[in-house]
């Protein structure tokens, strides 16, 4: 028996493995892989296995699934996202459900299957969306976020839709005692699970960790979440419930993330043959028999669910194109869906036939929706393009949280040579913050309603808008402004903002964070001046820690840095600009041995009291000194006469050496070290070097 059941994994695996790398070389999705494995290998394909072998491994694959998403749930993230998360999911499946109950009533279903039916094709697929967007590194791009919100809604309420089957079936239920029940039931739940996670499961823990096995942990995540779904199940509830309860009541431990890190692996294994179980369901004979009419139901499903998905972020608030993005990203049937289906087949909920049109138009939405998003980008800036020629169009390309562009209250004050950050991420609060320090005006514009409402009320100066209509950038004062930055991990939408920018501002200085390398041959041509590549300043970093680590001089690691920034992003940029054409005079480029940087007085340093001309900047330290900032004054070409005061930011102009000499002199007598900007670093907000006299 056990010699027949490791043959029957074996084939499982070695069938998964030629189909998974067909499938990898043309980036379909895994799932699809293990879908289309029991297809093959199912009663209703070659006929090697009959499906039963592997149920218990399946159903293993749901209990881990679901434990894994109760260890993974932070209640301070959903909090954060409470709005996009209970608002946008619950409404989502609410629409979802409504629009296919009417449409399987006039059908000829039944009310309750057209319920459990809507409830089924509302939930969407959370690895294949997700998996998308890691690729496409858009997790933190509004579609992405708000996407993400709706997924995580939809996980867990596959709980409460696993509880109300039974109920839906209907007639068998008996409401009599059917409260004290679940009155009682309930109780016990939580006081176990509420003593388990005071007490138990921390000493569990505790215990284990002072034996430092990893093994021995392991050993005790497993039991902790199988002991959970036992004890769910052995009280009339399912064992999914069980172990969705047990990541919860982990998640809020210590032992979080050592918990995921040991079980995803089994979860990952025991899942693929919970969808290969799934595929040898699927009957290929009815597939290709029935094939034009599931393609259409396929399709209908797909316009269902996007027109919902479409409708729930517009309520949300959030521009057009965030709200097509969103839609289509949503309009599959998730892997959930196949937990809920073989228990509406169970309980009669669905015919066989029924069952087999819906793994078949599953599969089908599965499979197409990497190829759906990734085409949804273009009719998304063909719609938003459109709907800009009319008044009421532009209301739903901004957003109905936009607010109108006139009115004094809504105009900007007058405001200039200041800076527009796009996107108020991690990195936009970082810059906000420098720029707050130094005393340079800003503007934020975020296409988030709930950020932009909860900074404004810290006092933040921050628009809603999408940077990526001229509308919005006038009004954020781009024709005035000196810098933008771009935040953003939207690298289409950080191509048009930067396109935009320049072509009504073409001198504005355009600083452009992007993840990918590739991507900086796109933004050179489009204008940007600086383009900071995450990958690049990471390894960059890795480099210092290294040399710090050697205990290599401080003053010869910010030189080489220095040099590695001014050379590699030159050379980054040539591959993108043929050197014929390339007639631009650049410091940097032109004069490799001289460099600018930005050094701030020090408060009873040597310069602080003294005149230019008492320092003989040129003949004791061979620098210039180009510009003085004074709070939020800039004086250019400073005459000798001019009076250095403590806090004073000198833009200073010589080869390196001579800048890390006179470096120390700036800095106060107390040793402290005053930070500086210089030229090629991550933020440089100084006037552009074309800009300053060349004496």
């Amino acid at each position: 028996m056990e010699d027949y059941l490791l043959a029957n994994v074996d084939v499982i695996l070695g069938f998964a493995v030629v189909i998974l790398t067909i499938f990898y070389r043309f980036e379909f999705p895994p799932i699809l892989g293990f879908l289309v494995t029991g297809m093959l290998i199912g009663p209703y394909g070659l006929g090697i296995l009959s499906g039963g072998e592997i149920d218990m491994t399946s159903e293993l694959g749901v209990v881990f699934l679901l434990f894994t998403i109760g260890v993974d749930l932070s209640l301070n993230d959903l909090w954060k996202m409470k709005k996009a998360i209970m608002g946008g999911g619950v409404l989502q499946i609410l629409f979802t459900t409504t629009l296919a109950f009417i449409i399987c009533t006039w059908i000829g279903f039944s009310s309750a299957t057209s319920i459990f039916i809507g409830l089924l094709i509302s939930l969407s697929s959370t690895a294949i969306v997700l998996k998308v967007f890691q690729d496409k590194n858009e997790v933190d791009t509004p579609h992405g976020k708000t996407s993400l919100a709706i997924l995580i809604f939809q996980d867990l309420a596959i709980v409460p839709l696993i509880l109300i089957t039974p109920i839906l079936a209907g007639s068998s239920i008996s409401f009599d005692g059917a409260f004290s029940n679940i009155f009682f039931k309930g109780s016990l739940i939580i006081f176990v699970f509420i003593l388990s996670s005071r007490f138990l499961v921390p000493w569990i823990f505790y215990c284990v960790g002072r034996t430092g096995s990893k093994q021995l942990f392991l050993v005790s995540v497993v039991f902790i979440c199988l002991s959970a779904a036992v004890f769910t199940s052995s009280i009339g509830l399912s064992l999914a419930l069980g172990a969705f309860l047990a990541g919860i009541v982990i998640s809020g431990s210590q032992y979080s993330h050592q918990a995921m890190g040991n079980i995803l692996p089994l979860k990952d294994m025991f899942m693929s043959f919970f969808f290969v179980s799934i595929g040898m369901l699927l009957n290929i004979s009815y597939l290709l028999d029935h094939l034009p009419l599931l393609v259409l139901a396929a399709v209908a499903l797909i316009i269902i669910k996007s027109i919902a998905g479409m409708l729930i972020t517009i309520i949300l608030g959030y521009p057009l194109r965030t709200t097509i993005i969103t839609g289509l990203a949503l309009s599959q049937v998730g892997e959930f869906s196949f937990v809920l289906s073989k228990l509406g087949l169970e309980y009669s909920l669905l015919s066989k036939e029924t069952y087999q049109a819906f793994l078949a138009v599953s599969i089908i939405t599965m499979g197409v929706t990497p190829f759906l998003i990734n085409a949804s980008y273009r009719p998304a800036e063909f719609i938003v393009k459109k709907a800009s020629d009319s008044v009421y169009g532009m209301k739903l390309v901004r957003g109905f949280c936009s607010g109108p562009f006139e009115g004094k209250e809504c105009v900007e004050p007058e405001i200039k040579d200041h800076l527009i950050m796009v996107g108020f991420g991690f990195f936009g609060k970082t810059i906000s913050k420098a720029a707050k320090a130094a005393g340079i005006p800003y503007i934020i514009l975020e296409t988030n309603p709930d950020i932009v409402k909860q900074e404004k009320t810290k006092g933040e100066r921050i628009q809603y808008g999408d940077a990526t209509f001229g509308a919005v950038l006038e009004h954020a004062g781009i024709r005035n402004a000196r810098v933008l930055i771009t935040g953003i991990s939207d690298s289409l939408a950080t191509r048009k903002i930067v396109e935009k920018a320049k072509e009504l501002n073409p001198n504005i200085y355009v600083i452009a964070k992007v993840r990918e390398l590739q991507e900086m041959k796109h933004l050179h041509h489009l204008g940007a001046d600086e383009i900071i590549p995450e990958e690049y300043e990471t390894s960059l970093e890795i480099f210092v820690r290294l040399l710090e680590k050697y205990l290599v001089p401080r003053e010869n690691i910010e030189k080489m840095v220095n040099d590695l920034r001014a050379n590699g992003y030159r050379r980054l940029r040539k591959l993108s600009v043929d050197q014929d054409t390339d007639n631009e005079f650049s410091i940097k480029d032109e004069l490799p041995g001289v460099e600018i940087q930005v050094l701030k007085v020090g408060k009873g340093s040597g310069f602080d009291g003294k005149t230019l001309a008492e320092m003989e900047f040129r003949k004791k330290h061979g620098v210039t000194v180009l510009s003085v900032r004074r709070g939020s004054e800039m004086i250019h070409t400073p005459e000798g006469d001019f009076l250095l005061k403590a806090k004073d930011a000198c833009v200073l102009l010589g080869k390196p050496e001579s800048l890390l000499n006179v470096r120390k002199l700036f800095e106060s007598i107390t040793g402290e070290v005053r930070p500086s900007f210089q030229s090629g670093s991550k933020i440089e907000l100084i006037p552009k070097p074309d800009s300053f006299p060349h004496n």
